[in-house]
């Protein structure tokens, strides 16, 4: 059957109401596309913070988490980012956190090195010692967090009925590894992990650049000198990494010394028994300010005259930072340039 069209009477008033159903359905749709379009952003908003508060965990960022886990020689330690106020009793971490720019609150008097205070470093207040702390000052402070080293060790359990205490003592026969995980903690608990990153990045590139002169340039042997007392230390003592990280050989390898903290006393007759290629010294006297002969008057005599390192100039001083702030950044940079620029020079 064929359409028949509305009546010239009707077709104004159909029109119009066509007109507006289609106007009602195109409303409807135009919302429903907006509705649609406002939840992809949303989706798309909360995946991208999704994204990025992963991201930042994996950091140990502060603005994502709240506390970090610290790894410490009494395992791990779940502790609040940022804390303060700090007090800091061991000089290796306090040259990691000089170079994150962390200021602390509390350090010990009478500090013999110039590079463990933050450029950022205020007044901190007196706490004792490397070796003794002074409880009436802690009380009143009232730390967040005490950090410590081997010299403080004994007074963990005094120290942590104040405040959580982490024990950051170095594993000296491992001093690399050891002192990595401690500048990646104390950079994830202040929030400055990509600094920490960056710092590490300065040790390591280091590290390559002095290997590279160290091969197949002779052995050498580590002594301690404390005014008329020597000491030598083997590849597994504290000052090992010079055998461990750098390569170079040990000129006695019947030493059968291991994690000794003063080494093994020695003779100057030792000395010119074993002939190192080169002798490495760590000058104690110098570094404790002890009245008395430093190392170099006491290493020159005959005896030690015989040997290849004294007569080739290949004597290397190791920096105070070596005794007191071992595995300490600024004990890395220091020490990897002097050993470096020794060896760049020898044939």
């Amino acid at each position: 059957m064929p359409i028949t069209l509305p009546s010239s009477s009707t077709t104004k008033p159909f029109t119009r109401a066509l007109f507006i159903a289609m106007t009602a359905i195109s409303v409807g749709l135009a919302g429903c596309s907006s509705n649609d379009a406002n939840t992809d952003n949303d989706d798309t908003k909360v995946d991208n913070e999704s994204a990025d508060m992963s991201s930042n965990i994996a950091k140990n960022d502060a603005v994502s988490v709240k506390t970090v886990a610290i790894d410490t020689v009494k395992g791990k330690v779940d502790l609040p980012i940022n804390p303060a106020p700090v007090v800091v009793y061991d000089m290796a971490s306090m040259q990691d956190l000089a170079a994150l720019n962390v200021a602390v609150a509390g350090l010990p008097g009478d500090l013999l090195l110039d590079n463990l205070q933050a450029d950022s470093q205020r007044e901190s207040e007196d706490v004792g010692t490397l070796f003794e702390p002074d409880f009436e000052s802690l009380s009143t402070m009232q730390p967040q967090a005490i950090l410590i080293g081997s010299r403080m060790a004994d007074k963990y359990d005094a120290l942590s009925s104040i405040a959580p205490t982490l024990d950051m003592s170095m594993d000296t026969a491992n001093i690399y590894e050891s002192s990595k995980q401690r500048l990646h903690d104390l950079g994830a608990l202040f929030g400055r992990s990509d600094k920490a990153l960056r710092l590490q990045q300065d040790i390591d590139q280091l590290i390559k650049q002095t290997q590279a002169v160290t091969q197949n340039k002779g052995d050498g042997l580590i002594v301690a000198v404390n005014g008329d007392q020597l000491s030598a230390y083997s590849d597994e003592s504290r000052f090992g990494f010079v055998h461990t990280i750098l390569g170079v050989p040990m000129a006695d390898t019947q030493m059968q010394i291991k994690d000794n903290r003063h080494g093994q006393p020695i003779s100057l007759e030792y000395i010119q028994k074993v002939n190192p290629d080169w002798l490495f010294v760590v000058d104690t006297s110098a570094v404790r300010g002890n009245a008395g002969a430093g190392a170099q008057a006491v290493l020159n005599n005959p005896l030690v005259a015989q040997t290849t390192a004294w007569n080739k100039d290949q004597v290397v001083y190791l920096s105070p930072d070596a005794y007191l702030a071992l595995g300490g950044y600024y004990q890395w940079m220091k020490d990897l340039e002097t050993i470096k620029d020794a060896f760049s020079k020898a044939p």
